[in-house]
């Protein structure tokens, strides 16, 4: 008795903790769940590359798995898919753009000397790109990032952009840019900074320092100003090279331009007191007046590294909050009722073992959501589908031990002695039937992708978790209960028709 008690209070006492943890940990719930956004992505090949391979698939998954972390988008899941394809879901993300925008660059950092004699050409090409950069801030700074949003009444609007229509149609006719007819002044301007940008990449030496030698990258905002910097930190080959690289320019006209993906976002001169040794310390700053989310996505991207291969974004598909709150209603009805049936089962088939049963079912159940939350196990409607399974398969386990209970109370064996002996028949089948489930789960895990895993995964822990509350829990509860002399009935157990007439 004093044994049976203490394996209950042990019982108790994990029930309580399962509890504990539901309260602080709350589950992690999927895309399909919660709502957000899912990114299909195909690697191409490039260069030499002909055919993307498996190794060179896991590269950019491991490059673009370290760029959503830096993100820190929470529960997220990136996944292969077939031969080149990866699909990410980033759980409770409504607006996927800047997601998309920082997965689908390469982020090639080069840091590359400006070409002796091109110092005029150079500051007419700046000089440009710095008037059509300000007119496309300005611009975006007038448009509200919701059109529904109001405008305070007192908050003065941002002075119009200007770019003069002559000057604009002379640069693009001197640059030999041609732009669609009927395309708006945006759009002038859009093409126009594209082929600065293309005119000035082309005014700089080939790069003797990349972002392979970066080591960190972090951000900081500027002393004056409410722009942000990028700060750089290299490994030592990286240090000598920038070292070297800014000593080569250092109190002359040319410029150190830090080109990313073959965009120039920095241009600085070096001073002349670096000339004796170059810059140092292996730290840089890249000053672009970034805005924060700008200068984080940059961060992002440098700290992630250079994708080997280019990635295009071929999907992008939104979930909405509101149906993955219907799928978790749904889910949860079903899943309730489902409960609510085997509970009427086992109580009208097996009496009182039967009610033992779905107090044990309940425990296993809080136990499973706490496992969930510990791992954590991010859950969605295959995930469920996997849990409901298993409840299934702790149901069979019961119902196997409560079959070989009856089956010694007809053979006339006492009810004590049945119940143990019912355990211990039962017990060979139900590890057989539980080992074959979790190899099943193994094979799904290893060789499926996406949401079979998942499946697997919740599956997998019901079945681990079935066994403990079959042989154990099941088992401590009943023999706590024959403990009381009025609940040790046959006929609790059996019809009186079927009980031997000594045990009736």
């Amino acid at each position: 008795m004093a044994r049976q008690q203490g394996l209950f209070a042990l019982i108790l006492a994990l029930a309580i903790a399962a509890g504990a943890v539901l309260f602080s940990f709350p589950l992690q719930l999927g895309l399909d769940l919660r709502g957000g956004s899912q990114l299909t992505l195909q690697v191409l090949p490039a260069g030499a590359i002909k055919t993307v391979k498996r190794e060179q698939l896991e590269a950019v998954k491991e490059v673009l798995d370290r760029r959503v972390n830096g993100l820190g988008v929470a529960e997220s899941t990136l996944q292969t898919i077939g031969e080149d394809q990866l699909v990410l879901q980033l759980p409770g993300e409504q607006d996927p753009t800047r997601a998309a925008k920082v997965f689908g660059t390469t982020a090639l950092l080069e840091f590359r000397a400006q070409k002796p004699g091109t110092e005029q050409e150079m500051q007419g090409l700046l000089r440009l790109k710095r008037q059509a950069q300000s007119v496309l801030d300005l611009s975006r700074r007038r448009t509200p990032a919701d059109p529904a949003e109001p405008v305070a009444p007192d908050q003065p609007p941002a002075p119009a952009p200007s770019f003069p229509a002559e000057d604009l149609a002379k640069a693009l006719r001197e640059l030999g840019v041609a732009v669609p007819a009927g395309a708006g002044e945006t759009e002038q301007i859009e093409a126009l900074l594209d082929e600065v940008n293309k005119r000035v990449v082309a005014l700089y030496e080939p790069a003797l320092l990349s972002g392979k030698d970066l080591v960190s990258a972090g951000r900081q905002q500027q002393q004056t100003g409410t722009g942000w910097d990028v700060t750089l930190n290299f490994n030592r080959q990286g240090g000598e090279a920038f070292a070297k690289l800014t000593q080569a320019i250092a109190g002359s006209n040319r410029l150190l331009g830090i080109v990313l993906d073959g965009r120039s976002i920095s241009e600085a001169s070096v001073s002349q007191e670096f000339a004796a040794a170059g810059i140092t310390g292996g730290a840089a700053s890249i000053t672009g007046n970034f805005t924060a989310e700008e200068a984080r996505d940059l961060e992002v991207q440098l700290r992630g590294g250079s994708l080997p291969l280019p990635v295009k974004i071929i999907e992008v598909r939104t979930v909405g909050p509101l149906l993955g709150a219907e799928n978790i209603r749904t889910s949860l009805v079903a899943a309730l009722a489902g409960l609510a049936l085997v509970a009427v089962f086992m109580v009208v088939v097996y009496r009182l073992p039967g009610a033992v049963a779905v107090v044990a079912l309940s425990l296993y159940s809080l136990f499973n959501l706490a496992s969930y939350a510990l791992i954590p196990v991010t859950l969605t409607l295959p995930g469920i589908a996997g849990f409901i399974l298993s409840i299934g398969m702790a149901v069979d386990a019961n119902v196997l031990i409560f079959e070989r209970v009856k089956e010694e109370l007809r053979s006339g064996n006492t009810l004590i002695r049945s119940i143990d002996t019912g355990f211990s028949l039962a017990f060979s089948s139900i590890l057989d039937g539980h080992v074959t489930g979790l190899i099943s789960c193994i094979a799904l895990f290893a060789l499926g992708t996406g949401l079979v895993k998942g499946f697997a995964v919740t599956l997998g822990i019901g079945l681990l978790l079935s066994l403990f509350t079959a042989l154990s829990c099941t088992r401590v509860l009943l023999r706590l209960m024959m403990s009381y002399p009025t609940l040790r009935r046959p006929s609790y157990f059996l019809p009186s028709h079927q009980l031997p007439s000594t045990a009736a």
